[in-house]
Parts: structure tokens; sequence; C-alpha cells
């Protein structure tokens, strides 16, 4: 019963539904810039929602050079059964302009890895549009 409680905690939360949106409606794994970016709130409020995701078992870490990717953590049954359902419910305006962006800066992307930190709305449009011409 308690797993279930701290799920339900970690979902109580904006930050944190948007970011596990962002990992349903993506199906990528994700480093924590692009969620910063996509999110558009500082890093350490993205980081501090991790943690408590994370700690309730709904995502998984791992370490690559000076990136952290994370990703849902679709192993756990009841997980795979909340996600379906988060994935039809989460549909407000807020969660499609995070998915938008989160899209916007996946391109940017190298190899499927992230190569770029935080990086300044201002210069994101800029940097995506440069690569695409590249």
């Amino acid at each position: 019963m308690e797993t279930k409680i701290n799920v339900l905690r970690a979902l109580a939360d904006e930050t944190r539904l948007r970011i596990i949106n962002l990992f349903i409606k993506s199906g990528q794994v994700l480093c924590v810039c692009e969620l910063v970016d996509a999110l558009k709130i500082p890093q350490y409020a993205v980081s501090k929602a991790l943690t408590i995701i994370k700690n309730a078992d709904l995502l998984t870490a791992e370490k690559e050079g000076t990136w952290v990717y994370y990703e849902l953590n679709k192993g756990i049954v009841h997980n795979k059964n909340l996600f379906n359902f988060l994935k039809n419910y989460l549909s407000d305006e807020i969660f499609l302009e995070d998915e938008t962006r989160l899209n916007d800066r996946l391109l940017l992307r190298e190899g499927d890895k992230c190569v770029v930190g935080i990086i300044p709305e201002s210069d994101l449009l800029k940097m995506i549009k440069q690569k695409a011409e590249a």
C-alpha cells in the first residue's frame, strides 16, 4: 500500500505531472537540460521533481559522462497501467505546449543523445533553424 501512496504523492504536483507527461508522450530517454528547456522552469526545480518521481519508482536514471538520462520505469506492472491512464488524461494546453517545446529541443540531439546543455529560449529557435539548414 505504501508504494501506491508514494506514487500518488509523486503525481500530486503540476511540475511532476508535466514531467511524467513528457516521458509518456515522447517515449524517449530524456536528460535534465531537455526537460528544463521544454518546461521553462529552473534546473533545480526539475531536478527536485525528478528525484521525487524516481524515488516513487516511476523513473530510472543512468549517468553517461556529464549527462544523466531518465526513463520511465515500465518494469512494474502498476506503472504500465498508470502510464496508459495518464497518456489519455493529460491533455490540457500546458501539457501540449510542453510537448511541442520538447519535440523542438529533441531536434538538437546527435545520435539520439543530448549534446548541448540548457539553452536560453531566445537561442533555442536559432539553434534548431541552424541544425535544419545544415
